[in-house]
């Protein structure tokens, strides 16, 4: 059966019309610009956008571990969460799920096994909204990484790897206070706790670190499916080019404007989140999204750790001279495109219905109704 949505605003990677799209078994049947028919769903001048491709948020871990040290059932917590990615719009994620910590005591190394497991068989249950795949985020310093690696590198869901390196002092936490203020917080840690780690996390930095990245970046390499790599918390230029040697292919939140101008004269994507667009600077004190923005020097954005700004931010794009179409090709066309995922990032015949309807309310964008492969999920 044949469905038609009249009457839309409709975006694609190049171009807005007020125009009509029509959808059959899950795919995209036909778009126009005649927008005057007198059949199909009248949308009264909404947007119709292409559903949003999240590449990196760590939200799964907010559900898994909603207060320090309280842990919440694998599937209730991959239910709660695939309910919130789908109703801001994403229909397809990367669940950026951490391999290794910095605590010793951290939860993740207790969550990794089940969480994936979980996922499997929330999604082999049909009770999964969004698409799921999977990104690794390999923390570098942690001592038994690729034993915790190594059983993920054959899933045919995983579509990504990031290199992370969180020992203080460097990369994102260049800034010592701005590192208290988040694991204070975040974590529950006293200062006096973070005072008597400072040393062991270092120590094992320099363990630890390089090994581990020579060996995972081998890994990814010699993998029987290809495996995009991506550098985490670039700092320097320094850090860029390490990781053109390696075959990286994104440089996700570069700290620096020389980091990011460097990312860019290489050639790798830049990825920035969000919530520093929304929020108009990042958490960490490191340089803002929408500078970068403003210097082209911004291809993805990711909702990081609020699923809700990935939308928002992109519209808010428009304020750095982003034209509507490339604001919106940051969270939908251009992430799809990178992780190989060709069926899917645009408004266009032939690729798999999944859109979005969003209304501005006060320049806010209100989503009215997700739409995966043509059946309605929130």
């Amino acid at each position: 059966m044949i469905h038609t949505i009249r009457n839309a605003r409709i975006v694609t990677v190049n171009d807005e019309f007020l125009g009509q799209m029509s959808y059959e078994d899950g795919y995209i049947h036909d778009v126009a610009s005649d927008h005057q028919g007198l059949t199909g769903t009248d949308w009264g001048g909404d947007y119709l956008l292409p559903g949003l491709v999240e590449i990196h948020t760590d939200n799964l871990e907010k559900h898994l571990m909603p207060r320090p040290k309280v842990s919440w059932p694998i599937l209730p917590a991959i239910a709660a969460h695939d309910a919130q990615i789908a109703a801001s719009g994403i229909t397809t994620v990367l669940d950026a799920i951490a391999v290794g910590d910095i605590d010793t005591d951290s939860m993740r190394m207790k969550t990794l096994h089940a969480s994936i497991a979980g996922l499997r068989t929330a999604a082999d249950a049909g009770m999964l909204r969004a698409d799921h795949f999977l990104h690794l985020r390999l923390e570098l310093a942690e001592p038994d990484l690729i034993s915790l690696f190594s059983p993920f590198l054959k899933d045919d869901r995983l579509k990504l790897v990031s290199l992370m390196d969180h020992t203080p002092g460097q990369r994102q936490w260049t800034d010592m206070h701005h590192y208290r203020v988040y694991v204070t917080g975040k974590r529950g840690w006293s200062n006096e706790k973070v005072d008597g780690m400072l040393d062991h996390l270092l120590e094992r930095q320099q363990t630890n670190a390089a090994t581990n990245r020579r060996e995972v970046v081998r890994l990814c390499r010699e993998s029987t499916h290809p495996i995009p790599l991506a550098t985490h918390d670039d700092t320097t230029i320094e850090h860029v080019t390490e990781g053109i040697e390696e075959g990286v292919t994104m440089s996700e939140f570069p700290t620096t404007m020389d980091a990011a101008r460097a990312a860019h004269q290489y050639k790798l994507k830049i990825i920035m989140g969000a919530p520093n667009v929304v929020r108009g600077g990042s958490h960490s004190g490191n340089v803002s999204a929408l500078e970068l923005a403003k210097h082209g020097l911004l291809d993805v954005l990711s909702s990081d750790y609020v699923p809700a700004s990935l939308l928002h931010a992109a519209f808010l794009l428009q304020s750095q001279g982003f034209s509507l179409s490339r604001a919106i090709a940051t969270v939908a066309s251009n992430p799809a495109t990178l992780l190989g995922l060709r069926d899917r990032g645009d408004i266009a015949n032939g690729l798999r219905a999944d859109f979005i309807r969003v209304r501005l309310i006060e320049n806010f964008p209100v989503i009215l109704g997700v739409w995966r492969a043509g059946r309605q999920i929130a």
